[in-house]
């Protein structure tokens, strides 16, 4: 299949949110400001300071995963293969009739197979190492879930997974257009994540920037003079990114947008002169795309939750559009952040924007933090003309990266 720069399509989606298990269910939801965030059921969180999390209800795996499958790996590889299927039935794609070595993978990890893993560490300090599984091995593994769906539909072609926290979920689909110019036609891409226990939530309890706030209407709030750090979350998006002559060859019906631009950054160390990447990495996304500052209908923000962080995301979006030039949002606020299936659920509720022409809104949020210049969608969503969105994303410990999305 000859090499084109046509900017790829997006044909099939899937969902597996707090939101709303599909594509319609997750728009709904956010389009009605109805969270997910709610006590962590998972397990007990009675110990921890952290008791509110984004997490995806009426789901099963036993519903669309193999039971020998289920038995092997965990509940964010689950929550992928639930969404790729979901995905390839959107775009009415069928791997098997389509070149196996022309058909690729790439998702984004942050944590990888936490739960699998604490279940295989409970059983060996409670009884013995016999006790731990061979899957522990690969379960646990950040590319399990990109293993599994290669294997899963016979695509044969470049596989990967990239581990940049909340920005790999942006640097996979930027990874996945990079292989359409290399010849590949379908690639699976986006990502989940999943850490709601107790050892994943030690982990993330770390780096200090979750909230503590006890009203789920309160706990996350970004550029909010209010903000206090953020909820976690579970679940994510894949999405089916095809080449344009790959997508027009096999008839596909159905385009949600293109990916016009990509571009990735990474902050410089604490105490550093120079300044953050964010700004940089917004013209370069721009410029990939041959697009101005004034060609950007939307902007939805990463959203940190934090103070600092909210001003500078705030800052970088003000240099490049100027104050209030350009409407921004920042939906996660219902799901909380779910790290590397976070951004592709971005990509997703951007794409459903540019659709409906309408920029949903970013609840709860009631006062700008000073400093703050944004034209943040608040109270309701907005109706109007779209024809391209920015999405933006942040990684713990200095990653950056955006995409620029067409209609």
């Amino acid at each position: 299949m000859a090499t084109e720069h046509r900017p790829p399509v997006i044909t099939g989606i899937g969902v597996t949110a707090p939101t709303g298990l599909g594509v319609e269910a997750h728009w709904a939801a956010v389009l009605a400001g109805k969270s997910g965030i709610d006590r962590i059921s998972r397990f007990d969180p009675t110990p921890y300071p952290v008791r509110l999390a984004g997490q995806v209800s009426g789901f099963s795996a036993a519903d669309s995963v193999p039971s020998r499958v289920a038995r092997e790996t965990d509940h964010w590889t689950h929550l992928a293969l639930a969404a790729a299927e979901a995905a390839l039935a959107d775009a009415g794609a069928d791997p098997a009739t389509l070149p196996e070595y022309e058909m690729a993978v790439v998702t984004a990890s942050s944590s990888g197979g936490t739960e699998f893993g604490q279940h295989e560490m409970e059983a060996l300090y409670q009884h013995e190492p016999s006790w731990v599984g061979a899957y522990q091995s690969i379960a646990w593994f950040y590319a399990a879930t990109t293993g599994q769906l290669s294997i899963r539909h016979k695509m044969r072609g470049p596989c990967g997974v990239l581990c940049g926290e909340q920005a790999g979920g942006l640097d996979a689909i930027g990874q996945a257009r990079r292989l359409t110019r290399r010849g590949a036609r379908l690639v699976l891409t986006g990502g989940t994540d999943a850490s709601l226990c107790p050892y994943g939530l030690s982990a993330q309890l770390s780096t200090g920037r979750l909230s503590t706030v006890v009203d789920p209407a309160r706990a996350y709030l970004p550029f909010d003079r209010s903000a206090a750090g953020y909820l976690p979350g579970e679940g994510g998006a894949i999405l089916v990114l095809e080449s344009d002559a790959g997508a027009t060859e096999r008839g596909a019906g159905q385009r949600y947008g293109t990916v016009l631009g990509y571009a990735a950054g990474f902050d410089p160390a604490p105490g550093s002169d120079r300044p953050p990447a964010l700004r940089r990495t917004i013209e370069a996304a721009l410029t990939d795309a041959g697009l101005s500052p004034g060609d950007i209908d939307v902007v939805f923000a990463d959203g940190a939750g934090t103070p600092a962080e909210d001003l500078a995301e705030a800052r970088a979006i003000s240099a490049v559009f100027g104050p209030g030039a350009v409407p921004v949002t920042a939906p996660k606020v219902l799901t909380g952040r779910l790290y590397g299936g976070g951004a592709p659920l971005d990509v997703v509720t951007a794409l459903l924007a540019l659709r409906d022409g309408v920029v949903p809104h970013t609840a709860g949020v009631e006062q700008l933090a000073p400093g703050c210049d944004l034209d943040l969608v608040t109270d309701e969503p907005r109706t109007t003309p779209l024809r391209r969105a920015l999405v933006l994303a942040r990684g713990h410990g200095g990653f950056n990266s955006a995409v620029v999305l067409g209609r």
